[in-house]
């Protein structure tokens, strides 16, 4: 294992942008919400100070932001933003039209509720509304990771057969504020990982001319939608090259998904963000009890790593879905994923849905013992969706 060199007690929001620090971006274009502001306070810090070379961009609006890097990337810069929920939400015209323009664009996101009514608080609503705007999404669990996928972010984004945008999703306050250790690589150890930019078809080459944002009927658009889709078969395998490419020089290892102690596990929880963390130290406590548990959590959501969570699963006796969003009038958005890739295994387990922590609130040991223990008892029913800390 690499020699860790600089370790530190950081804010998540310090972790990501000390991320954006060695990534070194040619620009940056951001408005500031809660939770994610101290991500870009800390970056406009080190380009205020010199240390990075970005051109910095203050907007008026998140719609402004995402439109200003869409316009950098597709000149061949190297760009980069930052959001949470409402501004996510106003961004949702162009963060479309960003993965439609193959722009290799990297977003923080500090996950947080959206309104109404207004919150500031922890929830993925934000994210899964853009569930299916082309982006990649990744999602960490603790500063670290944080640190760690952003770097990655940008190889993944501007591999060649990729070209497509990646948001960095990172739980609001829980991971944004919360102080953490952190091993950051060396500067020049992560410049020369993250490398170079990859330009492709840059709008300034006029030696070469190309059409960015044309109009494109239904003579076009077709093929090109069906061109994104192809893309994004390639990412899980360009993301296991460079997550073995990052173990190398850090020693910490990343996969599609993150799993903890289910080798022999007879029931699994799902689950995306900081929550995994709590539901490891339970699964330790129901271990010391007897009982074969584990923990799975996504890397990676978009795209959805259906074949392995399928080769993981087939054959479990219960398998509990956990998400921090709801999808008013259908199954939450984790849930529906994994129950869709469960519909082929050879021996299909139990299946249960639960809500939990929407608008920040906790999630606790005993809220998922109880979702364990709905699963040892066999009573999880695959069409009812149930609610962890929830008053009714």
């Amino acid at each position: 294992m690499p020699e860790v060199k600089n370790r530190q007690a950081v804010t998540g929001a310090q972790a990501v942008a000390n991320a954006m620090r060695q990534i070194n971006p040619d620009v940056v274009a951001a408005y500031p919400i809660t939770p994610q502001t101290p991500v870009v306070e800390y970056f406009a810090q080190y380009v205020a100070d010199g240390v990075v070379e970005t051109e910095m961009i203050p907007v008026e609006s998140e719609h402004s932001a995402m439109s200003a890097v869409v316009g950098a990337a597709a000149a061949g810069a190297r760009a980069m933003t930052a959001t949470a929920a409402n501004g996510l939400a106003l961004m949702h015209e162009i963060v479309y039209i960003a993965a439609s323009s193959r722009l290799p664009i990297v977003m923080a996101v500090a996950n947080r509720a959206l309104s109404g009514p207004i919150n500031i608080h922890c929830d993925h609503s934000d994210a899964m509304a853009e569930r299916d705007s082309g982006w990649i999404q990744l999602w960490a669990e603790n500063a670290q990771e944080a640190y760690d996928l952003t770097l990655m972010a940008i190889r993944i984004a501007e591999h060649e057969d990729v070209r497509l945008p990646v948001m960095v999703n990172f739980d609001g306050f829980i991971i944004s504020h919360g102080v953490e250790v952190v091993d950051f690589l060396d500067d020049e150890v992560a410049k020369k990982f993250v490398g170079e930019p990859k330009v492709m078809y840059p709008l300034l080459d006029t030696e070469h001319p190309v059409t960015h944002g044309p109009l494109d009927l239904y003579d076009y658009y077709f093929e090109h939608k069906r061109q994104q889709i192809e893309a994004m078969k390639h990412v899980e395998k360009v993301f296991k090259e460079v997550a073995e490419e990052f173990a190398k020089i850090s020693g910490r290892k990343y996969d599609l998904l993150d799993k903890y102690k289910v080798d022999d596990a007879e029931y699994i929880m799902i689950a995306l963000g900081s929550t995994a963390g709590t539901i490891k130290y339970t699964v330790d406590l129901l271990r010391e009890e007897g009982h074969k548990v584990g923990v799975v959590k996504p890397q990676i959501f978009r795209p959805f790593p259906k074949n392995e969570l399928q080769e993981l699963l087939n054959g479990r006796k219960g398998v509990i879905v956990l998400d921090r969003a709801a999808s008013f009038g259908a199954e939450a958005p984790l849930y529906e994923a994994v129950k869709s890739a469960l519909y082929e295994v050879a021996v299909r387990p139990q299946i249960g849905s639960y809500v939990y922590g929407l608008g920040g609130r906790d999630i606790k040991i005993e809220h998922i013992r109880k979702a364990f223990e709905d699963a040892f008892s066999g009573n999880l029913i695959a069409d009812e969706e149930r609610y962890l800390g929830l008053r009714e």
